[in-house]
């Protein structure tokens, strides 16, 4: 029996040896993470664009609350400013420019001009954002982001694509959707949800991204609670799974392929 259990003990330490990383396996999860963190940021970032206007009351006419909204944009902000313009008799555009030096909103900063498309009447209304020509945090996006409001649900989307910041060669493509919580703003509130499939593309090739229910408290870099998949281009899988303990010291758990996950720091 004395020779069967430090035997025993040897098989078992080889195999839990087979489930740990290595520190280039960890090395490169944590890159690999840190570049889809980067990117859901962005993401967020754009549908944080969405709550620097009031979303639009239902039973309204649209040319009173686009009037309304914009004369209160720079009260709210003073290094913002908005226009109207008249598209067609069913569209409706607010103009909103941020001052050159950057404007602050939700924990981000915004610089340049984005145009809001309101279009329908007080019974279902679409709003659409171009974000080409504006910049968060000193990143150019090129995405599309809206909602839809007064049918029998309020719909949230965000299609956005630019470059990982901090992150040379490397860009990035999320569909994303905004999660509904109940009694919190859906639009500029202190919270958002963000689910969604997307893509991470550099050198080494792309690598296929799903993000759930990643919980942002305004002004975070890191998401609080939620997860993140990457199927890479290598053929690996890594999940990050963000926890409020964590969160809060900037740090995610990893696991790649399966094995034994482990507490990494992210860098922005």
């Amino acid at each position: 029996m004395r020779r069967i259990i430090p035997l025993c003990l040897a098989i078992l330490a080889t195999a839990c040896g087979d489930e740990a990383l290595t520190k280039e396996e960890v090395d490169a999860a944590r890159a690999t993470v840190e570049r889809a963190v980067a990117a859901a940021h962005q993401t967020r970032g754009a549908l944080e664009v969405l709550g620097v206007l009031p979303v639009y009351t239902c039973g309204e006419p649209r040319r009173s609350f686009v009037s309304r909204a914009a004369e209160g944009v720079h009260a709210r902000y003073a290094c913002a400013t908005a226009t109207v313009e008249a598209h067609d008799a069913v569209t409706d555009a607010v103009v909103m420019t941020f001052a050159d030096g950057g404007c602050d909103v939700h924990g981000l900063r915004f610089t340049g001009q984005v145009t809001f498309l309101y279009r329908g009447g007080e019974d279902l209304m679409e709003v659409h954002a171009d974000l080409r020509g504006l910049q968060v945090d000193g990143h150019g996006l090129r995405a599309q982001v809206g909602y839809g409001t007064c049918g029998d649900e309020t719909r949230l989307f965000a299609d956005v694509t630019g470059s990982v910041p901090g992150r040379e060669g490397h860009t990035f493509h999320i569909d994303g959707r905004v999660g509904m919580r109940a009694g919190v703003p859906v639009i500029g509130g202190s919270e958002l949800v963000l689910d969604g499939p997307g893509e991470l593309t550099g050198p080494e090739g792309t690598d296929r991204l799903t993000v759930t229910s990643l919980l942002y408290d305004v002004g975070q870099y890191l998401p609080k609670t939620g997860t993140a998949v990457l199927e890479t281009a290598e053929g690996r899988r890594v999940e990050a799974r963000f926890q409020e303990v964590l969160w809060r010291v900037g740090k995610v758990e990893v696991s790649l392929d399966g094995k034994e996950p482990v507490t990494v720091p992210i860098v922005r």
